[in-house]
């Protein structure tokens, strides 16, 4: 019996036996996969709208900004005026009614009537119409509030403003993949044919890249520099066309301060006031939706998750007594994950991004859909066997002529938490 103990024969850890005939594989042709949803922002993108058929890979596109939203005049030289927003400096600011305000709306002065300007804005005449005495001053701010005319005058002087407008290109994605005619016969394990892994893989990979370009994409003139010149990258094998992403727009062409700011570095002494105050700013234009995305990187995620979780008085709720609402992951028609965070001005979607990474771990891309579309200017295709006739292996290649098309900049925002 102690012989037949010791030949019995068993896996072994070694030898033919090991290396060869055992089979470690549980499931020999499933393969696990990091970051299932990998495109939530090109995703939305290209269901809010994509336009194709576009007549020239370059598109402009008109925008306007009703000039009635914020009218206000500012003075140098006591009756100068030295700029305006919302309206023209001329004859036709004859019969505005407005407040006065001292510098950053200090305090408030009274109210007057223009009665009389030069057409270059000069020589500023008024009437009170306020029961104290107004002395307008050099850096006063005129709020236009009304007009009033006189009985029996003839019409106002007229003024009008133009469209403006912005402009992007498609870019040309180019996502190859290659195998010998060898391998593509092979029977393997893990996948079975390895082409069709690389196909998956490749796939993914050119959808993250188009992810990245419409978040981070960058070309040298902007969205509304020298349109004549956006072109302006030459390599040896042509001129190369990019398109500007969201972030990158947003950046060169939005404002870190006043009413308008739209760009929100929050520092370590963010605190609830500070919260209020910059949604207020975010969600002055409310879209239709009444929700705007807020695409998130998991910092920022991890950052309102947070709040309230620690003791000693470090967070932003123990510094201000609140603690945010932010409701469970839920799952977005569309595909992708998602949270809901209440705020005083109106509700943010937060959509955890894989894209915004290492420097964007902390950032939250919060955008107006209506104002954000997807340009196509050539249908995007699968091109199998590109080839040479001669060659022993296949080749295929995903091509996109794809951009992003971005209006009303100040619609959108960047906030970089803590």
């Amino acid at each position: 019996m102690a012989g037949e103990a010791s030949g019995m024969k068993s896996l072994g850890s070694s030898g033919v036996l090991y290396d060869e005939r055992r089979d470690f594989y549980i499931r020999p042709n499933v393969v696990k996969e990091l970051w299932t949803d990998v495109a939530p922002f090109l995703t939305v993108v290209a269901n809010q709208g994509t336009i194709s058929g576009m007549a020239d890979p370059t598109f402009k596109m008109f925008e306007h900004r009703n000039p009635w939203q914020k009218q206000e005049l500012v003075l140098d030289a006591v009756d100068n005026v030295a700029s305006a927003n919302g309206i023209a400096i001329g004859k036709n600011l004859i019969g505005l009614e407005c407040e006065v305000w001292e510098a950053s709306y200090a305090s408030k002065k009274g109210v007057i009537l223009i009665t009389d300007v030069a057409n270059d804005g000069s020589g500023l005449t008024k009437k009170d119409l306020s029961s104290d005495a107004v002395t307008l001053a050099d850096t006063d701010i005129l709020i236009v509030i009304g007009n009033a005319q006189a009985e029996g005058a003839r019409s106002p002087k007229a003024w009008s403003d133009e469209l403006e407008v912005v402009y992007n290109s498609t870019q040309i994605f180019k996502t190859p993949l290659q195998i010998t005619g060898t391998l593509l016969q092979a029977s393997l394990r893990g996948e079975s044919k390895e082409l069709a892994r690389l196909r998956d893989q490749k796939s993914a990979e050119h959808k993250i890249q188009k992810e990245r370009a419409f978040l981070f994409g960058s070309n040298p003139k902007g969205i509304s520099g020298d349109f004549a010149n956006i072109e302006a990258v030459s390599t040896d094998d042509g001129t190369v066309r990019s398109t500007m992403g969201i972030i990158p727009a947003v950046m060169e062409h939005g404002s870190k301060t006043g009413y308008g700011q739209n760009i929100f570095e929050c520092g370590d002494d963010y605190n609830y006031a500070g919260f209020v105050d910059d949604m207020e700013k975010i969600f002055q234009y409310v879209p239709t939706a009444g929700m705007k995305r807020a695409f998130v990187g998991a910092g920022a995620l991890g950052y309102w998750s947070k709040l309230g979780n620690t003791s000693g008085g470090s967070t932003f709720a123990d510094k201000s007594g609140w603690v945010v609402n932010l409701g469970d992951m839920k799952r977005d028609a569309l595909g992708f994950n998602y949270r809901v965070l209440e705020t005083p001005h109106g509700m943010l979607q937060l959509i955890p991004t894989p894209a915004l990474r290492g420097p964007y771990n902390k950032h939250m891309v919060v955008v107006d859909s209506e104002n954000l579309f997807h340009a196509q200017y050539r249908a995007p295709q699968f091109q199998a066997s590109i080839q040479e006739n001669d060659a022993d292996y296949v080749k295929d290649q995903y091509f996109s002529d794809e951009g992003v098309g971005i209006s009303m900049i100040e619609s959108h925002a960047i906030m970089v938490t803590p």
